[in-house]
Formats: C-alpha cells, sequence, structure tokens
C-alpha cells in the first residue's frame, strides 16, 4: 500500500498547488490513498470552506485532515455533518461535531486516518496518547495512518515512539516548516516530524513577511496576513507499507518549490 501525504494548505495559492501538482504526483507516483490537511485552506489562513473541501477532493484527495484552526471558519457547521472524508482531531472534548477518524478501503485492506491534536504550547486538548489507545480497539486494522498537529518535536516523536509498531504511520503537520528526519522507526512505523506546508514560498509560515517581521521587533499585536502573490511550494511525503502487516517499508519527503521543481 502506498499513501501519499500533503501538509498543511495554507491560501489561495495552496489550493492552486494542490490543483496544479496533485494530479501529476499521483500519476506518476500512484499511491492508493492520499490524504491533504486542509485547515489553513482558506483564502485567509484559517480553517477550511465547503467549496474549498469539495475542490481539494476533485483535484484527487481521498481524506482532507485538519487541525487547531478546525473550527476558525464557522462555515463548517454548516456541512462537517456530511463531510464523511473530512476528519478533525479526535481528541477534541465531548461531543464536537465531525469525526476524528475514518477508514478507506485498499483492495483488501482498510486503511485508518486519524486526525490527532498536540496538547503543548497549544489549546487545552484531552490527552491524544490516551485517545489513541482508546480508538486502536475500535479502528480493527492492522493499517493505521496518524496525522500529529502539534507543535514541538518532542511530543510529535515522543507520540511516535509510543505507538511504534502499533501504528503504519505518523507524520506531524502544524508547524509548516518541512524537517529531514523521515525514517522508519525500529518497530516499523514511518514517521517524520513535519511535513511542512503547501502554499506561498514567499513568506513566513504563509503569512505576509512584514506583519510577521513587526510583531518580533516591536512585540506588539499584529494581524498576520496570508501572502496572497508570489510562487507557491508543495510539502509532504509518500510511504510505502507491508501489505501483509501493515508496517512501513520506506517513507520518503515531497517538496515542490522554486528551488525544487517538480521533475515527473
Amino acid at each position: 500500500m502506498r499513501i501519499l501525504f500533503v501538509g498543511d494548505v495554507v491560501g489561495n495559492i495552496g489550493v492552486d498547488m494542490i490543483h496544479e501538482y496533485l494530479p501529476q504526483l499521483k500519476r506518476d507516483l500512484k499511491p492508493q490513498v492520499t490524504i491533504v490537511n486542509g485547515e489553513n485552506s482558506t483564502p485567509v489562513g484559517r480553517g477550511i470552506s465547503h467549496n474549498i473541501y469539495k475542490q481539494l477532493l476533485k483535484d484527487g484527495a481521498d481524506v482532507v485532515t485538519m487541525g487547531n484552526h478546525t473550527w476558525d471558519n464557522a462555515e463548517l457547521y454548516d456541512f462537517i455533518g456530511g463531510a464523511n472524508r473530512l476528519v478533525r482531531p479526535a481528541n477534541f472534548p465531548g461531543d464536537t461535531p465531525g469525526q476524528g477518524w475514518t477508514k478507506v478501503k485498499v483492495n483488501q485492506q482498510v486503511l485508518a486516518v486519524v486526525n490527532l491534536q498536540g496538547r503543548v504550547f497549544m489549546n487545552p486538548m484531552d490527552d491524544p496518547f490516551a485517545k489513541m489507545q482508546a480508538l486502536l480497539p475500535q479502528l480493527d486494522t492492522d493499517f493505521v495512518f496518524v496525522d500529529f498537529h502539534a507543535e514541538t518535536t518532542s511530543e510529535k516523536r515522543a507520540f511516535a515512539m509510543r505507538y511504534d509498531g502499533q501504528l503504519s504511520a505518523v507524520v506531524g503537520t502544524h508547524t509548516h516548516v518541512q524537517t529531514s528526519d523521515a525514517q522508519v522507526l525500529k518497530h516499523g512505523t514511518a514517521f517524520l516530524t513535519e511535513a511542512g506546508m503547501t502554499g506561498p514560498a514567499d513568506s513566513i509560515l504563509g503569512m505576509q513577511a512584514d506583519s510577521v517581521i513587526e510583531r518580533f521587533e516591536n512585540q506588539r499585536p499584529t494581524r498576520y496576513t496570508v501572502q496572497e502573490k508570489g510562487a507557491g511550494l508543495l510539502s509532504g511525503c509518500v510511504i510505502d507499507l507491508n501489505d501483509k502487516t501493515g508496517h512501513a517499508t520506506r517513507i520518503h519527503p515531497i517538496l515542490i518549490s522554486p528551488q525544487h521543481p517538480y521533475q515527473s
């Protein structure tokens, strides 16, 4: 089984990069399942709209994951109940609308796609470690992919190592800068601390640079605005799983940018 994962889509440029490159990546890499994180995909870089959700699916996503900006576009409340290919963090508390995981049938196998959010330097959430432990019997499959949306590298790696061998892959999102530590852990779980973002290349984490620099220089609240012009980048990874065990055999980062043009 081959999984293609694309990191946080940011703003219009991110959506355009998906439209331009995701069909090409699917043609060349031939993944059985394609997962896209869409939590920053609105034009203002927070949340997701119904039209963008449908566009991501049309361009080739099988599942769309979310994160801490899940509820930042109120329109989501109107359609999340019927969005069976959209997953928000499973460790939101109580009776939060939507689903925290879904399943995709791949030939004779079933891949569970889970979204979890970390707690270090993030908004209060239920324990993602305990939530994963509770979910495992419900998932009832050896093929489990987790988009772990968290701030710190240590929390992401701790989660992956805690569930090494029980999960097929743990890929981090949220911090928007791709890390270079893609590996298969010793018990068979593919891990990448941060997949990186898909959005404006000439930006700071997708935002216009001037506003971010101003905040660092003046230490005053600043309104961040999505960078709307210039080249884009696309970040993610491709993961191969053993069809019998669900363990990973390979994980390879993907980066398309002005410095790394796409070569089919």
